[in-house]
Parts: C-alpha cells; structure tokens; sequence
C-alpha cells in the first residue's frame, strides 16, 4: 500500500484521522502502542516508539504524592475509616 486518502475530523478540540487497517499493518503499529508525531519539511511523519518496561522500584521511586493527586502510599499504618 502506497498512498490512502483519508479526511481529517474534528476530534474534541483537536483534529484526527483513523488509520486503515492495512496502513497499520504495514507499519507494524497497534492498539495502544506509543508513537512519536513530528512534522519534517510540511510532512506529518509518525514512528512507533518502543515501550520500554520499568521495574516497580523504578515506579515507586518516580511518585510523587504533589504531581500524583495527592494519592498516598500504602503504609503499614492504619489510618481514618481503617481503624477498627
């Protein structure tokens, strides 16, 4: 497959187009896979980003309570309706 024309939506506040099948396929992309967006000389150009896979100490060690919605970590300590 070499070229597909395809309409750009208003998608929310932004624009968006779906990729066909066959163009996905074509370049190995899928559901939920991260991809990188740049533009080059007037051109669109996505590339598929490798997931890169982090330990759970790494995850822990990038919480931070102020940026996370004040979630707090489990602790061994019982606290509010806990407490029995």
């Amino acid at each position: 497959m070499s070229e597909v024309l395809l309409d750009i939506k208003k998608w929310g506040n932004s624009l968006g187009m779906r990729l066909p099948t066959a163009v996905a396929k074509a370049a190995h992309l899928h559901l939920d896979q991260k991809v990188s967006l740049s533009v080059e000389h007037g051109k669109v150009i996505i590339s598929p980003v490798e997931n890169k896979f982090i330990t759970l100490e790494q995850r822990l060690s990038q919480f931070n309570p102020k940026t996370h919605g004040k979630e707090a970590m489990q602790t061994d300590e019982l606290i509010g309706a806990e407490k029995w």
